[in-house]
C-alpha cells in the first residue's frame, strides 16, 4: 500500500508566487532561461537551472552551478521570499488549461520504498547521464523541489476531501502567460489529513505519469542519505525518527482528471523509398486513404495521419496487425514497428538524429511546418490513454520512447520539500 505523507512545505509569499513559478527546468534552453530569469527575476528557474545565472561559461555538472543553487534557495528563504508552513500539511493543486480543462491533485511526499518495491510503478527507462544532474542538485540543496507526477485508480475518496476544501479560500490563485491557471489549497485540519494519508494507505499502486528521472534522482539521493546516516550523519526529520530524505516531493492525480495528449513524430527521409514505394509497402499492414489537403487528426486508436510532400493521408493498422499486449497493442508501438523501424530506418528512435517528437499542444500545424523546413514526413498519433499507461506498468514492461504527453504541466517553486 502507498505511503504518502504530509510535510513542512516551503514556499514562495502569496503576492509573489506567480513571478516564483516557473516550468521545469528541462523545456528551457540555456539561453532561454537566462532569458526568462532576466525577466522574471524571482522566477524558481535561478535555483532549478542555476547555470543561466552564472556570467562566464561553466562546465556542465560543475560543483559551482549546485553550490550556486543552494545559496540562492538558503538566500531566498532568509530575505522572506519564501515562508516555513512549521505543521505539516497536504496541499491540493489545481491546474487549468486555457480551454477550461482542470485537474486537481494532492500535494505530499512519496516514499522512496515504495519506488524501490514497486508499489511505485514505472513505464519508462531511464538513463543514468540525464540523472546525474538531479542528484547533485538535489543532495547538494537538500531539497526536493519539483513534484514528481503520479496517478492513481481513485476510490472517490480524494474527490470528496476535494470538493470540501477546494470550497474555501486559496493560498494562490494566479494565470500564467501561457494562460495556465494554477490554484492552491492548504489541507491543515487533522480530520481530513488523517483521511488522506489513510486513503493512500489502502491505494495499492501508484503510477509515474511524468517526472522519470526526477524520482529515480530523488530515490538515489535518499539512499545516499540512508548510507550517510549509518555513519552518524544528521539528517531532517518530517517527524520524529522519519528521515526527510526517504521521502520525495510528489503531486499524485486521480486518474479520471488526467487527459494525455497526443505525442507526434516527423523523420528526415524515406530511407531511399519513392513515395508511391512507400504507400505500397503501408497497405501490407494500414488501410491507406485517398491524399486530401486537410489535416488529418486521429479519431481513434489504431488510425494515424501521416503528412508528406504536402498532402495528408489517414492510415488504419489491419486488424491481422494489432495486439492485446500492453505494449505491442500501443499505437507508438504499431508505429515504430511497421513502419519507423522496417520502412523508414529509425532502428532506435531513442538515438537516431533523424526523428523528433512533437508534442501535441502544438497541433498539426506544427507537423506541416516541420515537414516543410527540416524533415520530409510526420505523423500524427491518437493519444494513449491513462489505463494503457496503467496496464503497461502494471505488466512490469516499458513504453516506446515518448508515448505519452501530459498538459497542462506542474509549476516548480510553489512547493520545496526540504531533506
Amino acid at each position: 500500500m502507498a505511503d504518502v505523507i504530509a510535510f513542512s512545505c516551503v514556499r514562495p509569499q502569496q503576492n509573489i508566487a506567480s513571478e516564483v513559478a516557473a516550468l521545469p527546468y528541462d523545456v528551457y534552453s540555456l539561453e532561454e532561461a537566462r532569458e526568462e530569469i532576466k525577466e522574471h527575476p524571482l522566477s524558481f528557474l535561478r535555483i532549478d537551472s542555476a547555470e543561466a545565472t552564472i556570467l562566464h561559461s561553466v562546465p556542465k555538472n560543475d560543483e559551482s552551478i549546485y553550490a550556486k543553487a543552494k545559496a540562492q534557495l538558503d538566500e531566498a528563504i532568509e530575505d522572506g521570499t519564501f515562508l516555513v508552513d512549521e505543521e505539516a500539511c497536504y496541499y491540493l493543486y489545481r491546474i487549468t488549461a486555457p480551454d477550461g480543462r482542470a485537474q486537481t491533485g494532492v500535494i505530499g511526499c512519496a516514499s522512496i520504498s515504495d519506488y524501490l518495491d514497486d508499489t511505485i510503478k514505472k513505464h519508462e527507462k531511464t538513463k543514468p547521464d540525464k540523472e546525474v544532474d538531479r542528484i547533485r542538485h538535489v543532495d547538494t540543496c537538500s531539497a526536493h523541489s519539483g513534484p514528481i507526477f503520479l496517478a492513481f485508480r481513485s476510490d472517490g475518496t480524494i474527490e470528496e476531501v476535494m470538493a470540501e476544501v477546494t470550497a474555501g479560500d486559496p493560498l494562490y490563485d494566479f494565470t500564467a502567460p501561457d494562460g495556465v491557471g494554477h490554484t492552491v489549497w492548504r489541507v491543515g485540519d487533522a480530520a481530513r489529513l488523517a483521511t488522506i494519508r489513510e486513503t493512500f494507505d489502502r491505494t495499492p499502486a501508484l503510477y509515474i505519469a511524468d517526472g522519470h528521472h526526477r524520482a529515480k534522482s530523488a530515490v538515489e539521493v535518499g539512499l545516499l542519505r540512508r548510507e550517510a546516516a549509518k555513519n552518524g550523519g544528521a539528517a531532517v526529520e518530517d517527524a520524529p525518527g522519519m528521515p526527510a530524505s526517504e521521502h520525495f516531493l510528489s503531486i499524485i492525480f486521480p486518474s479520471n482528471q488526467l487527459a494525455i495528449l497526443d505525442y507526434n513524430r516527423v523523420v528526415k527521409g524515406l530511407n531511399g523509398h519513392t513515395l508511391n514505394e512507400l504507400l505500397e509497402h503501408l497497405k501490407e499492414c494500414f488501410e491507406v486513404s485517398k491524399p486530401q489537403a486537410a489535416p488529418v487528426k486521429p479519431d481513434q486508436k489504431g488510425t494515424f495521419g501521416m503528412y508528406v510532400e504536402g498532402a495528408w493521408y489517414k492510415l488504419k493498422i489491419k486488424d491481422a496487425f494489432t495486439s492485446n499486449d500492453p505494449v505491442n497493442g500501443l499505437d507508438a508501438s504499431i508505429l515504430q514497428e511497421r513502419v519507423l523501424a522496417p520502412l523508414l530506418g529509425i532502428e532506435d528512435p531513442r538515438t537516431n538524429d533523424r526523428i523528433d517528437f512533437i508534442g501535441g499542444i502544438r497541433g498539426l500545424a506544427e507537423l506541416e511546418r516541420r515537414v516543410k523546413s527540416d524533415m520530409t514526413i510526420a505523423f500524427a498519433l491518437y493519444p494513449t490513454s491513462i489505463e494503457e499507461l496503467f496496464a503497461v506498468a502494471d505488466a512490469g514492461k516499458l513504453m516506446p520512447p515518448k508515448s505519452t504527453w501530459f498538459e497542462p504541466k506542474p509549476r516548480s517553486g510553489l512547493f520545496i520539500h526540504r531533506i
